[in-house]
């Protein structure tokens, strides 16, 4: 698996809450037909170390962390490459003495973790995530959803060929490729964005846009995070659950973890 890869083959863990379960039998408000978050955002987000370890499933989170101190504090808060180092050493068990156990990460896991150890900020700080929420990448609307009420989905896909070209040059928009789909490895990375033609993606340091086609022909699983900074800044969150009925769908996850 190429280093900037890293997503492990997904988990399936019952006691992580289903977004259409939360949303079964509720009568929901409309969300608008677009929505950029990241739009206005520095082109740069940095690499997050994910071109020299397959650590995506940490960079990803890290890559959210930027959309939401920048949309709920109007500062983009970045964080250096050594807080995804210690990251991806607690979450995903890598030891920066031994590089066979740069084998990337499982989403679930790491969010797991996220919950119940927090990830390092500033060095000596730990942000810990309030909740997650399994989203089914077949329901385009609740993806929608999700990116629109917490800034960001949370994504795992296989990635085609068509993205990797020989010569390094990601094209900006993501297309399925019939001729070059063969699969290359599991990526995790976050939806910031959206409208009809597809939904934004950050990605290795910068912004791309992926079709809805493409979307659905290679994503596998899709999460709903709660962050704290966002969920008191905007008032949105997975589901419109408030803040105890977050921590009352965590307790399970949290008491076995």
């Amino acid at each position: 698996m190429p280093k900037f890869l890293g997503r492990k083959p997904r988990a399936y863990n019952p006691r992580v809450p289903h977004m259409s379960a939360l949303l079964a039998g509720k009568k929901v408000p409309p969300i608008p037909d677009s929505i950029h978050y990241a739009s206005h955002m520095p082109a740069n987000f940095g690499m997050m170390l994910n071109d020299t370890l397959g650590c995506c499933t940490c960079a990803a989170y890290y890559h959210a962390r930027q959309v939401w101190t920048f949309n709920s504090a109007t500062a983009e808060d970045t964080s250096p490459d050594t807080d995804v180092l210690a990251l991806y050493e607690g979450a995903c068990g890598y030891r920066p003495d031994n590089p066979t156990t740069d084998g990337g990460g499982v989403e679930q896991n790491v969010l797991g973790y996220l919950l119940n150890s927090g990830a390092p900020v500033a060095g000596s700080l730990v942000d810990k995530i309030l909740a997650f929420v399994e989203v089914d990448p077949r329901n385009v609307d609740d993806v929608k959803r999700t990116i629109f009420d917490c800034g960001v989905a949370y994504i795992g896909f296989n990635v085609p060929e068509s993205i990797l070209p020989p010569n390094g040059d990601t094209p900006a928009v993501w297309t399925v490729d019939p001729q070059h789909s063969a699969n290359q490895g599991g990526h995790a990375v976050v939806l910031c964005g959206y409208d009809g033609d597809g939904a934004d993606v950050i990605s290795w340091g910068r912004q791309y846009k992926m079709t809805w086609e493409f979307f659905r022909t290679f994503t596998d699983e899709v999460y709903a995070i709660a962050d704290r900074s966002w969920v008191e800044a905007s008032g949105s969150s997975p589901a419109g659950l408030s803040l105890q009925d977050l921590e009352a769908q965590m307790q399970a996850f949290r008491a076995r973890s």
